[in-house]
């Protein structure tokens, strides 16, 4: 439904002195000190965003209103419209501290439901008689994949089959909702809740395994960590977001979850690195079971299969005969994948579970990923839509049924804390490899630094030089006209550079900037980090070398070539094939001793557990795909201790970024461990490091 905003009347109508603590400014003044406060501390959450909006939509109101307003006299007009103006100061100020919070004050920002009722709320607050808003019946919208779609003759067959599908009675049933809580925006506080930490890992009460769990094949075992999953599966638990650390087995668990609950057909949406893999994981685990890989346009697809595996990139060719296949049982591999909600493939997975839960009442519904938080705890969002917790704008029924049992609202202390428990107790299980695998073997991550004292390393200082000059001349051309005179004032016009910079160097085609030096030094570094590589081949056995750029990849498998060591490769153009038969030779061939990985192709999903040192030639910008890329040898199977061996670029903004990139780290530990410690702004590393660039030089 689309709302339309109603226009608010007075309810009363008081002659109001210049000085008057009624009315709308005094609400306003409260709200944006509230809003400032959160700027201060870090990224402005959320409610706080929304709060922004609201506030400065009233006082564009509230100043068109003053200056028309019959019954104020000019002196009253004239304190109103100075008392608007210092509450739109705090606002620029606050949006200097944040940037993005301007977006939210564009011609075309749609407000969100939470919006509308904050807003209701505050004119009501006021003094103000709020009509009842209109709703409008929302217009169709055309499936923009439409013209991709492809039926594959496999299942134009299987429907011809079984055209009809049973019905399910239970569809529709709502638990029964008290509404106290209907008026309230409860997203933000819900992402809030998991910032906080404390409270031990996040995860749900499992019940305890069978002393002989029989769920696994002959020939395997589960650990207890997953057949206590798969216990609460047994007891009719159906949607989960499993956020096991990597390597303790996530994909043997969603499997026999799918024997367990009969949720075949099952769907299962994976990166394309891991869909051969997937493959062959049904075949171990549930080996009574069929799997097809959907690849291009399906031509091969066997429709009839039990678990129907489809990778991202291709879900747009077939969403559409997906959504109609009778599927009891979905589940998302690497479920950060969908993190960002305006991406392709977040909106078609979106959109297929919400075709799957029209279709069933009680669907297995399984979001795997060690990850889940990578920048901010917002991450959830898309998962939990995924899952059936909430949509775009608010919980939906069962998990608003759990926060009106706790009789709190978010602005009494404790909610945050009962509000995180509900959530938990919806599905959220996290295990940690130091508490339910104690044998695994230690993982340690070690800093080699190596100097570029070459032609490349003086190109890549003197444009490191460039760089920091350019932001100087910026920064004092602004603190010319606007004179900052406390830390704070000039800390705030570095961010403001920083952003701009960062913003410019994105869309940049040419010249130099934060990127384009950062490949040059994996450029710079690569014939270093192969060389040790090669020299960890020679003296411990298998070596896992992970890179970012193509040439650094080049450049490693050149060296290896010539250094006679055997390699393969995993990359991003690959067919799903050609990356098993690497990996293949990686694993059982003794004579492959290395392979060269790329971080975004290779960082999840794979198990390259016969190697026990790792070498990352070039740094991730995120500490979540850093762990990932390690994790792929530090898992169960993993006999030896595992060292990743960081080479880093000493003397140059390499460095820098290594320490801001585990500065960040904390985040996932606070989010989903219950860590409580001291944790820095989850605000972008590349964000940071033209921060601290322009912050040394100006030795602040």
């Amino acid at each position: 439904m689309v709302r339309s905003t109603a226009t608010p009347t007075r309810s009363r109508s008081p002659r109001k002195g210049a000085f008057d603590n009624t009315g709308l400014i005094p609400v306003l003044a409260r709200a944006v000190r509230e809003v400032e406060t959160s700027a201060s501390r870090g990224p402005v959450s959320p409610s706080g965003r929304t709060k922004f909006q609201v506030i400065a939509l009233l006082v564009r109101e509230e100043r068109a209103r003053a200056k028309t307003d019959p019954e104020l006299g000019e002196e009253a007009r004239a304190e109103t419209l100075k008392r608007l103006d210092g509450v739109a100061t705090i606002l620029a100020k606050t949006a200097a501290r944040d940037t993005s919070l301007i977006t939210l004050l564009e011609p075309g920002h749609a407000q969100t439901d939470g919006a509308r009722t904050l807003r209701r709320r505050m004119l009501q607050e006021a003094g103000y008689e709020v009509p009842a808003e209109e709703e409008q019946a929302a217009p169709a919208v055309a499936d923009p994949f439409a013209e991709r779609q492809v039926t594959p003759v496999s299942v134009r067959a299987r429907q011809l089959a079984n055209p009809f599908l049973p019905p399910d009675f239970g569809i529709g049933r709502q638990p029964h909702l008290t509404r106290r809580l209907a008026n309230w925006e409860l997203l933000g506080p819900l992402f809030k809740a998991f910032e906080t930490g404390g409270g031990g890992v996040t995860s749900m009460e499992l019940p305890d395994a069978p002393a002989k769990p029989r769920w696994a094949p002959a020939g395997s075992e589960l650990m207890h960590h997953q057949a206590e999953f798969i216990e609460a599966v047994a007891r009719g638990h159906r949607t989960f977001l499993l956020a096991d650390e990597p390597g303790l087995g996530k994909t043997a668990q969603s499997l026999i979850a799918a024997s367990v609950a009969d949720a075949f057909p099952l769907l299962a949406v994976v990166p394309n690195v891991v869909k051969m893999n997937w493959a062959r994981e049904v075949q171990r685990w549930i080996p009574n079971r069929t799997a097809t890989v959907i690849h291009g346009d399906g031509a091969d697809l066997d429709a009839f299969a039990d678990v129907v595996i489809v990778n991202y990139e291709v879900l747009d060719r077939h969403s559409g005969w997906l959504k109609t296949l009778g599927f009891k049982g979905m589940v998302v591999d690497e479920a950060h994948f969908i993190k960002n909600h305006s991406a392709q493939r977040s909106k078609l997975v979106l959109s297929l579970a919400a075709a799957l839960r029209e279709r069933r009442s009680d669907p297995l519904l399984m979001a795997l990923t060690g990850t889940p938080v990578i920048n901010s705890t917002e991450d959830f969002k898309a998962i939990w839509q995924f899952l059936g917790w909430i949509d775009e704008t608010k919980p939906l029924p069962e998990l608003m049924a759990r926060l009106e049992e706790t009789g709190l609202s978010p602005a009494e202390p404790g909610f945050l804390a009962e509000a995180r428990q509900a959530v938990i107790d919806l599905g959220f299980v996290r295990r940690r490899k130091i508490d339910v695998a104690a044998d695994l073997p230690a993982k340690r991550v070690v800093d080699l630094p190596v100097e570029l004292d070459d032609e490349a390393g003086r190109s890549i200082q003197k444009a490191e030089r460039e760089l920091q000059q350019r932001l100087v001349q910026r920064y004092r051309s602004l603190a010319a006209g606007r004179k900052p005179e406390t830390f704070d004032q000039k800390m705030q016009l570095v961010r403001l550079i920083a952003q701009q910079e960062l913003e410019e160097s994105r869309s940049a085609t040419t010249g130099e900037n934060i990127f384009t030096m950062i490949r040059k030094i994996g450029s710079a570094k690569a014939a270093l980090a192969a060389d040790y590589a090669t020299q960890l081949a020679r003296s411990t056995g298998k070596v896992v070398f992970f890179a970012k750029h193509i040439d650094v990849m080049d450049q490693a498998e050149g060296l290896f070539a010539r250094r006679d060591i055997k390699s393969v490769s995993i990359r991003g153009d690959q067919t799903a094939a050609a990356r098993e038969r690497a990996v293949d030779s990686f694993l059982h061939d003794k004579k492959t001793k290395a392979i060269v990985c790329s971080l975004s192709a290779a960082g999840v999903g794979i198990n390259l557990q016969v190697a026990s040192n790792v070498v990352l030639a070039e740094l991730s910008w995120t500490a979540a795909e850093q762990q990932q890329a390690i994790d792929r040898t530090h898992r169960i199977g993993q006999s030896e201790p595992v060292t990743a061996w960081r080479i880093i670029a000493a003397h140059t903004i390499d460095a820098r970024i290594a320490e801001l990139v585990d500065s960040k780290a904390s985040l996932a530990a606070r989010a989903l461990d219950g860590d409580d410690s001291e944790v820095a702004q989850e605000t972008s590393v590349q964000l940071d490091a033209l921060v601290n660039i322009l912050k040394d030089a100006l030795k602040l």
